[in-house]
């Protein structure tokens, strides 16, 4: 079926001939210009002059001989007047950043009142009216309301509910605003494009010098629809003087039937304008034609995408024109639908790539946020700095990114001053320069832009997207600069921030393509004028298609209907007339809907849809792409430790070029398979800075403290009385400890947060339950502090003998009443109590005591090294130890004396049956059975649980 603009084009060159270039073209967006200059060079086959082809905004524009108004210049113009007419009330002034949001509507609503010619006076005289009914007759019925609205003209303020009163206030305020505000536009030769429309409707255009530009040919007005007040009066007049043509899409389906609510803007334009359409007879290409409908529910938003290659198949984008289009109704499916298609197929993409999603505006955005963190702390978080030398654009070598990150994991500075980051030079430096004014803020990030897009052309190591989106970034920054500078001196900094964070939201780059062959890919709005033969139509759900919201707005939907402002109707309408229109003269038409329910989708296919198979003589074939969700069965992860390369990781430990710790012992006990990820394939867990303080790092703390406490007593005897002097210096030895568990630092400058401060208190508290204990047991003496223990455990193997280096720190040696204890500080919910011994080695089991495990072992190391018999394992359990236990015990004994001498060879026996497991080839590495031996591992994921 022949294109609607290929229709134009032949009737525009049959009637106007060489006088064409005389005319002007106006559409309602850009893109159907390329298409048809494309179909009169087809027809004419020779050298001509071009029409004049504008877009509606830039014909009227044209019209005028004032400037556009930015939205910036607007709203810093309206926030001014308003402030004035708050001055004048004696109210306080808003500040920007309130202000904002209900600028935002406010220009819009004078947009529309403007757009449609709305006498703004009478409808917000009409809006204080029915507010002060609402208000002071809450009570009745909307008919009640109805019948009061028609002859209340005023009523005496009485007392007002607070939120009400203000709206009422606002809302007396907005006559003198809307027109004090245009009137401050004009002074500074600056238009809206509201007022451009309101100005034309009410103008004499036979006497536009730019109107009369085209007098010896036409206007010609192509594929409009829905018309404001005021296009519809531009457009009469000037077919009432002869100067415009128009051509209007249309199918006698939608129009002829006063129920279908597609041509309900054409019905009114022809019935009621009385405009006329330069095609003689309307088009039936709805029912001359069949048409097959192929509908698909998929399950999840971005699956639809996965479906076009599917349906699109062996496209190979050779044809003209009219070939394949795929519409997003849902513009989200954009990056799904990209990544979906094939690399081999001729793709357009209308729509343009958003800088939001890019590289380039998350560094724009990082310097942003930076400016914001000087500004308040003259420091920069470590995130925020890990995230700079981590950005791909900076061009950071891979050795200058590890030393910077090294440097912040050993120091763990959760943020990092200004000066040792200018002090760096070259791309820290120009980065990290601070700004004060708020209104140097575009033009530094510019200079930033600019920097980095030098820099990296210089790399040669800049993408040709990235290249194309740091350049767009930078046109916009200098757009920005130049409209902002004179309005955001001595505004909020953060508020400043945000307005060219909002700038650059918008900002999007064409990717490359040709718009007249192969697969187009554009939104439901690009689509009018255009037609293709195969379509398929993504995100066609209800509540997308047609919209539910006409946007925020101060004017209630009665009012708006009252004054013929748009309504939801509208939207229904205008959705129903783009569909409609590509589907006349399609040959293969597809839907794609996403058929399950979340938080922004109803699950159901659009009402537009529905009809269509209600009304219509097509034929609809309906499909459903099931992806089914499943789990694969959870399968036993089993490492065989005779793979060579376990073999030789295991025979380092045979061979004492690598120790075993307790910790590491009591992990294979545990669970095995933990073991095998730690200490066999070495995957550690990735370091990072981190405020937050974990429960290991208060027990470093505490551990800290305790050897600062009694680093001076080792050899001596320790009385109450020592600990009690002793004790009031204990505040600073925690505030010292924390530093330096912290930021490897003793002394620090470090400004404590509010978290921070309850980890000390709860260090010191700890502390002050040991030094109870330790008062109550005096006198003792101290033998040595954090001592490093190192001996040999001989075991059997397969019927030889080994051995391995066991290794470790002992918290604390002392010796009280001639018995020398082991002293191990725990601060978290370990337990004293335990039944077997061969119990505690049960990796299948749920009786496994690590720190009995691990004290045992320190016990029979220290033995070994020191030469000492009959020292007994306590443990300091911060948590529990004021009922007075520091001693395990069984249901038999405390473990000392006879009973722990009893104990240690049983103990020893199970403890070298354990390590030879580790190490039996015929013994793999595995979880347990028991879920709670590894509730805290973290490699969880990688054993299958």
């Amino acid at each position: 079926m022949t294109p609607f603009l290929k229709e134009v084009a032949e009737d525009l060159v049959a009637k106007f001939g060489d006088d064409l270039q005389h005319c002007a073209i106006v559409f309602n967006n850009n893109r159907p210009a390329t298409y048809l200059r494309k179909y009169l060079a087809d027809i004419i086959q020779k050298p001509f002059f071009s029409p004049a082809i504008y877009t509606i905004q830039e014909f009227f524009a044209g019209s005028i001989k004032e400037k556009p108004a930015d939205f910036y210049l607007q709203f810093f113009t309206l926030l001014k007047i308003y402030n004035r007419l708050l001055e004048e009330e004696g109210l306080a002034p808003m500040k920007s950043s309130q202000f904002f949001p209900l600028a935002k509507i406010m220009l819009s609503d004078f947009a529309q009142i403007d757009n449609d010619l709305v006498d703004a006076n009478k409808l917000y005289q009409e809006m204080e009216d029915v507010a002060q009914i609402n208000l002071e007759f809450d009570y009745l019925s909307k008919e009640q309301y109805d019948f009061l609205a028609q002859f209340w003209q005023s009523y005496s303020e009485g007392k007002h509910k607070k939120q009400q009163e203000l709206f009422i206030k606002m809302w007396r305020r907005m006559p003198r605003l809307y027109q004090l505000f245009h009137e401050a536009l004009k002074a500074q030769n600056y238009i809206t494009n509201g007022q451009v429309y309101r100005h034309l409707a009410n103008t004499d255009l036979t006497t536009s010098d730019f109107i009369n530009s085209f007098n010896r040919g036409k206007i010609i007005f192509v594929g409009f629809n829905a018309l404001t007040r005021a296009e519809a009066k531009v457009f009469t007049h000037l077919q009432e003087a002869d100067k415009a043509l128009f051509y209007f899409d249309t199918d006698t389906y939608y129009l002829d039937d006063e129920l279908q609510e597609a041509g309900l803007f054409l019905r009114k334009n022809f019935k009621q304008l009385g405009l006329k359409n330069a095609f003689e007879g309307d088009g039936n290409g709805f029912t001359s034609a069949k048409h097959t409908v192929n509908v698909y529910k998929v399950q999840g938003q971005s699956a639809q995408a996965k479906i076009l290659h599917q349906i699109i198949g062996d496209e190979d984008g050779k044809e003209e024109v009219g070939t394949t289009a795929v519409i997003l109704a849902d513009e989200q499916l954009l990056m799904p639908a990209l990544q979906t298609i094939n690399d081999g197929i001729d793709l357009n993409v209308t729509m343009g790539f958003a800088l939001a999603g890019s590289t380039v505006f998350g560094l724009a955005d990082l310097w942003l946020a930076t400016q914001l963190e000087l500004k308040e702390t003259n420091k920069v978080a470590y995130q925020t700095l890990e995230a700079f030398v981590t950005h791909p654009l900076t061009g950071l070598s891979a050795k200058l990114k590890a030393n910077v990150q090294e440097a912040l994991l050993r120091d763990n500075v959760v943020s990092i001053d200004l000066h040792r980051l200018i002090k760096q030079g070259g791309i820290f430096e120009r980065f990290y320069q601070k700004i004060d004014d708020p209104a140097h803020l575009v033009e530094e990030l510019l200079s930033v832009m600019k920097y980095l897009l030098a820099r990296l052309s210089t790399q040669q190591s800049l993408k040709k997207i990235d290249a194309d989106l740091l350049v767009k970034t930078i046109e916009e920054l200098t757009r920005l600069n130049d409209t902002l500078r004179t309005f955001v001196a001595g505004e909020e900094f953060r508020f400043v921030v945000q307005l060219i964070q909002k700038s650059l939201l918008a900002v999007s780059v064409p990717l490359s393509g040709d718009p007249l062959k192969g697969v187009q890919l554009m939104g439901l709005l690009e689509s009018r004028n255009l037609n293709f033969d195969r379509l398929i139509f993504l995100g066609f759900n209800e509540g997308i298609i047609p919209k539910t919201s006409i946007g925020n707005s101060f004017i209630p939907d009665s009012i708006r209907r009252a004054y013929g402002l748009p309504v939801l109707e509208n939207l229904d309408a205008i959705s129903s007339y783009m569909v409609y229109r590509l589907l006349q003269r399609a040959k293969d038409i597809n839907f794609v809907y996403n058929s399950l329910t979340d938080e922004r989708n109803t699950g159901e296919v659009s009402r537009i849809l529905k009809q269509l198979e209600y009304e219509s003589s097509f034929s609809f074939n309906y499909q459903s792409l099931n992806l089914p969700v499943s789990t694969e069965p959870k399968e036993e992860i089993i490492i065989d430790k005779k793979d060579p390369v376990i073999q030789a990781a295991l025979q380092r430990y045979l061979s004492g070029e690598k120790i075993l710790s307790p910790s590491a012992l009591t992990m294979y006990i545990s669970n095995p398979i933990d073991f095998f990820f730690r200490y066999i394939a070495e995957i550690k867990e990735p370091e990072e800075v981190t405020a937050v303080i974990e429960a290991n790092q208060i027990g470093s703390i505490l551990h800290k403290v305790m050897e600062y406490f009694y680093i001076g007593e080792i050899g001596k005897e320790v009385t109450a009385d020592v600990i009690l002097v002793k004790r009031k210096a204990l505040k600073q030895m925690v505030t010292k400890a924390f530093n330096f568990v912290m930021t490897n630092r003793e002394e620090s400058t470090l400004e404590y947060s509010g978290m921070q401060k309850v980890i000390l208190a709860i260090v010191e508290a700890y502390a002050n339950i040991i030094l109870n204990r330790d008062e109550a047991d005096a006198p003792f003496t101290i033998l040595s502090l954090e001592e490093k223990i190192s001996t040999e455990l001989e075991f059997e193997l397969n019927g030889e003998m080994q051995q391995v280096k066991l290794f470790g720190f002992i918290d604390r040696v002392d010796e009280r009443n001639g018995v020398t204890r082991i002293i191990d500080y725990k601060t978290g919910s370990d337990k004293l109590t335990f039944s077997e011994i061969d119990k505690l080695f049960d990796t299948d089991g749920k009786n496994i005591n690590k720190a009995l495990i691990q004290t045992l072992i320190y016990t029979y190391a220290y033995e070994r090294q020191s030469g000492r018999q009959g020292v007994e394992p306590s443990l300091f359990v911060v948590k529990t130890m004021a009922d007075g236990h520091v001693y395990f015990r069984s249901r038999k004994s405390t473990l000392s004396d006879a009973y722990l001498e009893e104990i240690k060879p049983l103990f020893l026996a199970q403890l070298q049956q354990k390590v030879a497991e580790i190490f039996d080839l015929n013994v793999p590495f595995r979880a347990s059975q028991v879920p709670d031996n590894y509730s805290y591992s973290i490699y969880k994921t990688l054993f299958g649980v």
